[in-house]
């Protein structure tokens, strides 16, 4: 089965609240759509910010979420001198604490994770393509690097869009880019 490939960059994922501490008052403003329904890339961008170093240009993703979250690769990590966990989104447990620093403030928590591999898939497709029982699965990348990458959690949920996510790190590794096809090995 062949499935699309995105590879996201770091970015931040914001509540409502702490965007108006980072943003003030200024609207959320979409700069394009993603590839999953209702989600987007913002014009706003932050700083993430340690005792260690600074990365700026972050991208703000949107709509707001109930919660604040950070996505980095373990490369970012290094930059910053922390040592997030791998977790599904929304998984903050055990996170690592950053500070996010936008244009009217900072704000400062355990929000920071290492995102897993995962396959976003919605209900049809997944019965469609006989993974109603799996949770995880592997990936053949196909690329100059040929690559299989195991532990690929399958997340699904009524609006997503059939796509493959993974970080910088794992792209970089095996040579492959956003809109590449690879293929699911059950």
């Amino acid at each position: 089965m062949k499935v699309k490939l995105g590879v996201s960059n770091r970015h931040v994922h914001l509540s409502m609240d702490d965007y108006k501490i980072l943003f003030g008052d200024v609207a959320l403003e979409k700069e394009r759509d993603l590839v999953q329904p209702g989600q987007f890339a913002s014009k706003q961008k932050v700083a993430l910010k340690t005792a260690k170093n600074i990365i700026s240009n972050v991208r703000v993703l949107g709509p707001f979420r109930p919660y604040t979250q950070v996505e980095i690769s373990k490369t970012d990590s290094f930059t910053l001198g922390i040592n997030p966990p791998v977790r599904s989104s929304g998984d903050l447990e055990e996170s690592a604490e950053i500070t996010i620093v936008g244009p009217n403030g900072e704000i400062t928590k355990k929000c920071c994770i290492i995102p897993t591999r995962h396959i976003h898939i919605n209900k049809e497709e997944r019965e469609k393509y006989g993974l109603v029982s799996v949770e995880k699965v592997k990936v053949k990348i196909n690329s100059e690097k040929k690559t299989i990458l195991e532990d690929v959690y399958i997340n699904e949920s009524p609006n997503f869009v059939l796509e493959l996510h993974l970080d910088t790190d794992d792209g970089n590794a095996s040579l492959a880019k956003t809109g590449d096809e690879v293929e699911i090995i059950i």
